[in-house]
């Protein structure tokens, strides 16, 4: 089946391309995000390259 017959056969079908009702918890993507930041200061000033 190609993508043309699969739209004409099935036009309800819509394509997930990944918007913001796809999203999972924004906080814990957050809570990583600045955890990942954290860290990486710590090692940058541990180790003397800053």
């Amino acid at each position: 089946m190609t993508a043309s017959t699969a739209t004409a056969t099935a036009p309800h079908a819509v394509t997930r391309t990944g918007g913001p009702k796809g999203d999972g918890p924004k906080i814990l993507e957050h809570v990583l995000g600045w955890t990942l930041v954290v860290v990486l200061a710590m090692l940058v000033t541990q180790t003397g390259l800053m």
